[in-house]
């Protein structure tokens, strides 16, 4: 802790020191919210809060999370689909096209226009804020697929999510100090609103998100 910080504090301290009922300020990282099913459980509220859908599914049986991803792709009528290179075999949707490009390979954007959707994996996710977070790694690609196609279907494995952004940070500490790879963070489909706050959704992304949420209980499946 920085010493003006410290400073500010300890005024912030002397200040309140009438006032027994507020709570000491106590250095560190905060606890823990809920854990495990309650955890989902508060993520999916706040997602489906930003008007995404959610479903929730079994990861002990892949074929059930590959029919979760296929279910909502057709949901939107999205037969053109970009798959990022390293996505878990065992999930490939099967009912669509799917456009693959190497992992070294920069998307076309305008080819990307094109296509229907994309299905992606994610790297965590924030419980808290509903927050999904990309960090363009194995099943992800780079931020274009999840910023240009008008639908995107995310897989989170329950194991990933976070209770707050603290966690979430701690966890993405190595993705931007070692890999130097860029984060995404995902909070619904994208929206914004005018000056008479009427919401316009898929203005700087995909307008539609839907999220499959995988009860896991150990390590993602195998990468082709």
């Amino acid at each position: 802790m920085s010493d003006a910080r410290e400073e500010i504090l300890g005024r912030v301290r002397a200040a309140l020191s009438d006032r027994p009922d507020v709570p000491e300020h106590r250095s560190g990282p905060p606890r823990a919210g809920a854990p495990g099913r309650d955890l989902v459980a508060r993520f999916v509220q706040r997602v489906e809060d930003y008007r995404a859908t959610v479903v929730r599914v079994d990861g002990a049986d892949p074929d059930v999370v590959r029919t979760a991803i296929e279910t909502a792709l057709a949901r939107h009528d999205a037969h053109t689909v970009a798959l990022p290179a390293g996505f878990p075999a065992a999930w490939r949707p099967a009912s669509v096209t799917l456009d693959e490009a190497p992992a070294d390979a920069l998307p076309d954007p305008h080819a990307l226009a094109r296509l229907d959707g994309v299905v992606t994996t994610s790297a965590a996710a924030i419980a808290e804020t509903g927050t999904i977070i990309l960090d363009a790694g194995p099943g992800q690609g780079p931020r274009a697929l999840s910023l240009i196609p008008d639908v995107h279907v995310c897989v989170v494995r329950a194991s990933q999510i976070v209770s707050g952004v603290v966690g979430a940070v701690a966890e993405m500490r190595r993705s931007v100090t070692a890999t130097r790879r860029p984060l995404t963070l995902i909070s619904g489909p994208s929206a914004t609103s005018d000056i008479e706050l009427d919401r316009v959704e898929g203005v700087h992304g995909p307008r539609l998100l839907e999220v499959v949420v995988v009860d896991d209980a150990g390590p993602e499946p195998r990468t082709p």
